[in-house]
């Protein structure tokens, strides 16, 4: 099995060719840019020249946690500085979209943090924008680079699994919302900021849904305004099915957080380790049982990284390979707004208590 897993961890592994690197600025300091952005782009050798934040004396704080050298008084401060080639924005998406266009406007490769826009429709435009400009915009969904979800992408796609028929992921957590007080107000909460990585590896492995079903939650006195209990339905032409249900108020600390995909002729199954003991988390589990590749029952996939800090380098490695001429990133924005569209139909749905259809005559979008 050891010869059989070496392509898989090389297929998972995350660098920064010397030649790929170039310097970048971060907007925003928050927990996220404190926890993965910058632990993670340190580990990758990528150069952070400077960062910004609407509080000053926080992005102070950051910088001079990290060693990044110089903190600019605003967005324009950061635009000035011809040392940037790269702006990594870590900010909720409502204030994204200006904070995108300008930076594209100026010249720059951007990657958005998820979601990157609040609507498809203006995520789009912020595409057309990239293009128009020939310039790579992507966007932080890296849970598509964490291991054990990658490790189990390559099995699929290396065709261990035989016809993909089913993908589920099940998350039965305790989320502390305050920890987040703007998330607290927001109409639409669970599906926007956190199985929004959940439904686009949802994609990621399975294409574009025909029809989503989704329903969703609150329990009584909870802080949050908007729904923390989610859990949606996909159907697809071809009979695969997929399932991702979230539920934020587990109370009990028996919390659980699981995958599996199932095929034809195998099938992969593991955990999401970040969310065991978040935001310290632990290494994902995963195991393979095919028939493709004869295991005896059960086989572990040694997973040796974890979602945070180390996925964070993928969204950003792969920006910066497309920038020197690779191929388009694997979480390219122009992929995302398909993304977006699947969000945007879960609430529909969540809405009008039915489920949502794709029309195929327009690409990523929902009706």
């Amino acid at each position: 099995m050891i010869d059989l897993f070496e392509p898989i961890a090389c297929a998972c592994a995350i660098e920064v060719p010397e030649a790929h690197r170039r310097p970048i600025a971060l907007v925003g300091a928050g927990a996220i840019a404190d926890l993965a952005h910058l632990p993670a782009y340190r580990q990758g050798g990528v150069e952070v020249v400077g960062l910004t934040d609407s509080d000053t004396a926080r992005a102070v704080e950051v910088a001079q946690r990290h060693g990044v050298g110089r903190v600019y008084r605003d967005l324009d401060e950061l635009l000035s500085d011809e040392r940037v080639e790269v702006v990594d924005i870590a900010v909720p998406a409502a204030a994204q979209p200006e904070i995108v266009r300008r930076a594209l406007e100026s010249g720059r490769h951007v990657l958005g943090q998820k979601p990157f826009a609040p609507s498809s429709d203006v995520a789009s435009d912020l595409v057309a924008l990239a293009t128009e400009r020939a310039l790579v915009l992507a966007v932080n969904q890296q849970l598509r680079f964490d291991e054990g979800m990658a490790a189990a992408h390559e099995m699929m796609r290396l065709g261990w699994l035989g016809e993909v028929t089913s993908l589920t992921i099940a998350v039965d957590i305790w989320t502390e919302w305050t920890l987040w007080p703007w998330m607290l107000e927001l109409d639409e909460l669970e599906v926007w900021n956190h199985s929004i990585h959940y439904h686009d590896v949802v994609r990621w492995f399975l294409g574009e849904p025909e029809r989503i079903y989704s329903t969703a939650g609150r329990t009584p006195g909870q802080a949050p305004r908007g729904e923390t209990r989610t859990s949606t339905s996909y159907t697809y032409a071809s009979g695969a099915r997929a399932l991702v249900c979230a539920n934020h108020e587990n109370a009990w600390g028996d919390q659980r957080a699981t995958f599996r995909l199932d095929g034809s002729h195998g099938a992969v199954r593991g955990t999401l380790g970040l969310l065991y003991d978040y935001p310290r988390g632990r290494p994902d589990t995963l195991e393979v049982a095919s028939s493709v590749i004869g295991t005896d029952g059960w086989v572990p996939y040694p997973v040796t990284t974890r979602w945070l800090p180390d996925a964070f380098l993928g969204p950003m490695a792969s920006l910066l390979a497309a920038a020197a001429g690779g191929p388009p990133p694997r979480t390219a924005a122009s992929d995302n707004v398909a993304t977006l569209a699947v969000v945007e139909a879960i609430y529909r749905s969540i809405r009008s208590g039915e489920a949502e259809t794709i029309d195929r005559n327009r690409s990523g979008e929902m009706k």
